[in-house]
């Protein structure tokens, strides 16, 4: 009778040390191997504290942390080998992400165990400019499908924390991401140029943005959309905004759906941003029932966005109308509806196109929107020429066919809707522009 084959590898039979000291990287990946010789298999952590540098993994190969497993990972960038990726939008050389994955499929990270990035010296060596290269990501998965993150625990990521690239059916599930509010671009779920992704059941604490849809900016190799999206029962708190798309949209967003989240003192709730040069389609987008609570601005979508690479260039802040070409970024049918939003400080919504493209197609419906007491002034979207403000309404300016139907804001200053350079904008049934 043959003996049957185990295909699960425990780090420990292969030299891994759980004292959170010794450094194990060639245990991990030496049962990454013995997946290899078998065709798959999994890659078992048990309880303890396991130090290592960077994990690759392979095509067929599940890295599968048990409750009490910690793996911590190296502050030494000699740990991180150089690796070919994109790096906000564009393609570029990287340290590698801490746990990596380049044209493969059916690989999972998963189980009950915590995965610590231990980012401060990451963070403290990206203020002082010290890096030769970008930040690590957390968990990176390029030119892949059938991805699968589900249970774990994520803390204190170096830079962004689950960036999957040109991936197809990528879910992510059940997970809990915790860095701290002030650590510098460590966004939650960036999912870029990938197609089918579902993410769902995840509790998202962070220093940027919480969850951010993107595909590239104007300069990378190829301009893939990022599409068929779904976000559903998540939570997110802190962070820049609570679901984001862009700026890096080049390649377009479309077909993406957001239902039944709690954002909690996010600056910004549901937030689409780009700028001239950009290129690109956000269109498709439903939103339906979220909660929000103690944030900046619930709705911002505008096209002159400041941040990053020739963002102060005079064709970004211009606002005088320029030619329509490949380079005009659009935004249209986006559609938000059973939203109740408490304590807003800066404005109710922040909506605000180009002159030469209006923002487009867009319904709010059955919102609820109550401005703070004592509003605390603050800036609703990144653009060049705009001042703080406190408890504004919706403003807009630049859009086209958008209606507010039984949207209600009180404790607001001013009027509760502000309209210029647009048309076919009705409120609750009256035409304002």
């Amino acid at each position: 009778m043959n003996k049957e084959i185990s295909t699960i590898f425990n780090i420990t039979g292969f030299g891994a040390v759980p004292d959170g000291k010794t450094l194990c990287t060639a245990a991990f990946q030496a049962a990454v191997e013995a997946c290899r010789e078998h065709g798959g298999g999994t890659v078992y952590v048990p309880a303890g504290s396991f130090l290592t540098g960077s994990i690759h993994l392979i095509s067929n190969t599940t890295l599968h942390l048990d409750a009490g497993a910690r793996i911590l990972f190296s502050q030494n960038p000699a740990d991180f080998p150089i690796v070919q990726s994109r790096w906000e939008g564009e393609d570029s050389p990287v340290y590698s992400p801490l746990i990596f994955g380049d044209r493969v499929e059916n690989v999972a990270v998963v189980g009950r165990g915590v995965l610590e990035g231990q980012g401060e010296s990451w963070w403290k060596l990206h203020h002082e400019k010290k890096l030769e290269y970008p930040r690590p990501r957390f968990i990176c998965f390029q030119n892949s499908s059938n991805i699968l993150i589900e249970g774990v625990t994520l803390k204190d990521s170096p830079a962004w924390t689950i960036n999957p690239i040109l991936c197809d059916n990528v879910t992510v599930n059940k997970i809990t991401i915790k860095n701290p509010a002030d650590s510098p671009n460590t966004d939650g779920i960036n999912p870029e140029s990938c197609k089918n992704v579902h993410i769902s059941n995840c509790h998202v604490d962070v220093g940027d943005d919480c969850i951010t849809l993107k595909s590239g900016i104007e300069d990378c190799s190829v301009k893939v959309p990022c599409e068929n999206i779904t976000v559903t029962n998540c939570t997110m708190v802190h962070g820049h905004g609570g679901v984001v798309i862009g700026s890096e949209m080049s390649g377009g967003v479309r077909n993406v759906t957001i239902s039944n989240c709690v954002f909690e003192g996010t600056d910004r709730g549901i937030r689409i941003k780009s700028r001239r040069g950009r290129g690109g389609v956000v269109e498709d987008i439903r939103v339906n029932n979220i909660i929000m609570k103690d944030v900046l601005c619930p709705f911002v979508m505008h096209l002159f966005y400041f941040c990053g690479k020739n963002g102060k260039e005079k064709y970004v802040w211009d606002k005088n109308p320029y030619p329509v070409n490949e380079s005009t970024p659009i935004f249209r049918r986006i559609h938000l509806s059973n939203i109740t939003a408490r304590n807003i400080n800066a404005a109710a919504g922040y909506i605000y196109g180009l002159p030469e493209m209006p923002i487009e197609e867009i319904t709010f419906d059955n919102i609820s929107i109550s401005m703070a007491e004592n509003p605390v002034p603050g800036m609703p979207a990144m653009m060049n020429d705009l001042e703080p403000m406190a408890g504004r309404g919706f403003i807009c300016s630049y859009g086209k066919d958008i209606t507010f139907s039984n949207v209600k804001i009180s404790n607001h200053q001013g009027p509760a809707f502000t309209v210029a350079h647009s048309e076919d904008v009705y409120v609750n049934g009256n035409r304002m522009d």
